[in-house]
C-alpha cells in the first residue's frame, strides 16, 4: 500500500515527465515548421533580385565620347561620299589622279587612231612599190598621196633630180639613204608624241595615290586621338578615305603602263614598216643606176615640187 507520502511523490514525477513530455513535442513541432519554411525559402528569394543591375555610372560617362564621335560619323561610304567626306589635300590628289585617267584614255584613242591610219598607208605604198618597175611608175602611182612612205619616194626623187651632174652611184645611194633615215627617225618620233605622258602617269600614278593615302591615314589618326577613343566605326571612315587615294592611284596607273607598252610596240612596227618602204625605194634607185634610166627633166621637176608641196 503507499502511504500518502508515496502517491504525492508519484504524481509529483509524473506531472514533471508529462510537461518534459510537451515539450519535447513543441520543440518536434517547432523544428518541422523551421524545416518547411527553409524547404520553401528558394522558391521565394530568387523572384526578388537581391542585386541591382550593374550599371556603373563610370561607363555611362567614358562612353558618351565615342556615341558623340558616332554622331557625327558619315553615313555615305561609297566612292563619292568618300570623297567629299576626306580632307582638302586628298582630294586634289583625287582630282589629279582622275585628270591623269582622263589624259592616258584620251591620249590611247588618239593613237590608236594614228597609228591604224599610218599603217594602212604604209601597207599600200609598200605593196605599190613592190610591183613598181622604176622609180618613174612610183612615182606616178604615188601622185599626190599623203603619208610618210610617199615621202620617203618623192626624197628620193628629189636627190636623184639634185645629183643629176654627180655621175658617182655610191654617192647617190649614200645621200639618198641619209635622206630617208632622217624623215624615219622624224616619222617615230612624231608618233612617239604624248607616250612621254602614259610614261609618267604610269611610273608616278602609285606614289601619288600613297602620298593621299598617307596624308589621310595620318589625319585619322589626329581625330582618333581628339575623340580618345579606338572604336573601328570611329577609325574605318578615315582609313577608307585614304585608302581610296591609292585605288585611284593604280586606276590611273595601270592603263597608263598598258598602253604605253601597246603603243611602243605599235611604233616600232610601224618603224619596220617604213623600213621596209625605205629599202624597197633604195632597190628601185639601184635598179634605175643600172639601167641608166634615171628620172630626168619634167618628171624629176614634177616630183620635187610634189615633194615640197606635200611637206
Amino acid at each position: 500500500m503507499l502511504t500518502p507520502r508515496h502517491r504525492l511523490c508519484t504524481g509529483t514525477r509524473l506531472r514533471a515527465v508529462l510537461s518534459a513530455c510537451v515539450g519535447t513535442a513543441t520543440t518536434l513541432a517547432a523544428g518541422m515548421c523551421a524545416a518547411q519554411d527553409g524547404a520553401a525559402a528558394p522558391t521565394v528569394v530568387p523572384a526578388v533580385p537581391a542585386v541591382p543591375p550593374l550599371m556603373p555610372a563610370p561607363v555611362m560617362s567614358g562612353a558618351s565620347a565615342p556615341a558623340n564621335a558616332l554622331a557625327t560619323l558619315p553615313h555615305d561610304l561609297s566612292a563619292w561620299g568618300m570623297f567629299l567626306g576626306a580632307s582638302p589635300v586628298v582630294q586634289g590628289v583625287m582630282i589629279g589622279l582622275a585628270l591623269a585617267s582622263v589624259a592616258t584614255w584620251t591620249i590611247a584613242i588618239a593613237k590608236v587612231i594614228e597609228l591604224s591610219a599610218a599603217k594602212r598607208k604604209a601597207r599600200a605604198a609598200l605593196a605599190m612599190l613592190e610591183d613598181a618597175r622604176s622609180l618613174t611608175q612610183a612615182a606616178e602611182r604615188v601622185g599626190f598621196s599623203q603619208g610618210t612612205a610617199a615621202t620617203l619616194l618623192r626624197a628620193v626623187l628629189t636627190e636623184t633630180h639634185l645629183s643629176a651632174d654627180a655621175p658617182s652611184r655610191d654617192g647617190l645611194m649614200d645621200r639618198a639613204a641619209s635622206r630617208l633615215e632622217r624623215i624615219e627617225a622624224a616619222a617615230g618620233r612624231r608618233m612617239a608624241r604624248g607616250t612621254g605622258i602614259l610614261a609618267t602617269i604610269g611610273s608616278t600614278g602609285p606614289f601619288i595615290g600613297l602620298f593621299g593615302t598617307v596624308w589621310g591615314i595620318m589625319t585619322s589618326f589626329i581625330g582618333i586621338s581628339r575623340a580618345q577613343t579606338t572604336n573601328l566605326a570611329v577609325v574605318a571612315p578615315g582609313i577608307a578615305e585614304a585608302l581610296l587615294a591609292t585605288a585611284i592611284g593604280l586606276v590611273a596607273a595601270i592603263p597608263a603602263v598598258v598602253v604605253y607598252n601597246a603603243c611602243s610596240r605599235a611604233i616600232s612596227g610601224h618603224k619596220a614598216q617604213l623600213t621596209d618602204v625605205s629599202a624597197a625605194a633604195l632597190r628601185l634607185l639601184s635598179r634605175d643606176l643600172d639601167r641608166r634610166a634615171l628620172p630626168r627633166g619634167a618628171t624629176a621637176t614634177g616630183s620635187a615640187g610634189n615633194s615640197a608641196a606635200a611637206e
